[in-house]
């Protein structure tokens, strides 16, 4: 099975349209969702309801629980609480209720999916260094893990036999890129002999940005997307 796999659109519906006509051209199975479906951009209604009706997989990233859980909103930068508190009037009920059912992990094809770790999911541990990445490669029995959160795209791996490679895939942000380049970023990968490729696609952020300061929203949001920082 050929799957594109998206993480962290964070409400950017322009990123979001650009990054789902580019995976069309390229003739996948199915279309995974690793979470941070909203928060700090200006789109978070049309953004799920994209979501909900191209992705076939979806687990739940912090900026989602933050949604309904008052700990993990706690845990979350005041630039972020303010989009939240932005995207909970905003989202129609049925969203809002749909993004409350969004499972943690799923496994299949011998891929586990989660946001963060898999070690926790609930936890939202950032995986950073090989140090860090060592440890969760050691936590799941999968082939491959994928995941995003940090907005930046990076590949560890961990020999587990003569003939065996686990894997921990971060496949990086569609919405809101944090690695120095702007351009949204999402994987696909072949489950038929387990390759992968990230991939950077422009898209209208100039856009999105000025969407995100019409709606009060802090600007620092939308300086994020000139940056890609």
């Amino acid at each position: 099975m050929k799957y594109a796999v998206i993480s962290d659109i964070h409400s950017n519906l322009e990123a979001l349209t650009s990054v789902l006509e580019e995976i069309k051209a390229r003739n996948v199975n199915e279309i995974i969702c690793l979470g941070d479906i909203v928060g700090y951009g200006a789109n978070p209604d049309e953004v799920t309801e994209l979501v909900r009706s191209e992705a076939r997989y979806i687990v739940r990233g912090n900026h989602d629980d933050a949604l309904f859980d008052e700990d993990t909103f706690s845990m979350i930068n005041p630039y972020a609480r303010a989009a939240i508190d932005y995207t909970r009037k905003s989202l129609s009920a049925e969203n809002y209720e749909w993004l409350k059912d969004i499972p943690m992990t799923e496994r299949f094809d011998d891929l586990l999916l989660v946001h963060a770790s898999p070690s926790e999911p609930h936890e939202w541990k950032y995986i950073f260094s090989e140090t860090e990445a060592q440890t969760e490669l050691s936590s799941f029995e999968e082939k491959i893990c994928l995941i995003g959160h940090t907005h930046v795209p990076v590949i560890f791996k961990k020999k587990i036999s003569e003939s065996e490679v686990r894997e921990l895939i971060n496949v990086g942000s569609v919405g809101q890129p944090r690695d120095g380049d702007n351009r949204a970023g999402f994987g696909i990968i072949d489950t038929g002999n387990f390759t992968y490729e990230n991939i950077r696609i422009e898209y209208d952020y100039r856009s999105a940005a000025e969407k995100i300061i019409a709606t009060g929203l802090p600007p620092f949001l939308a300086e994020r997307l000139y940056k890609g920082r």
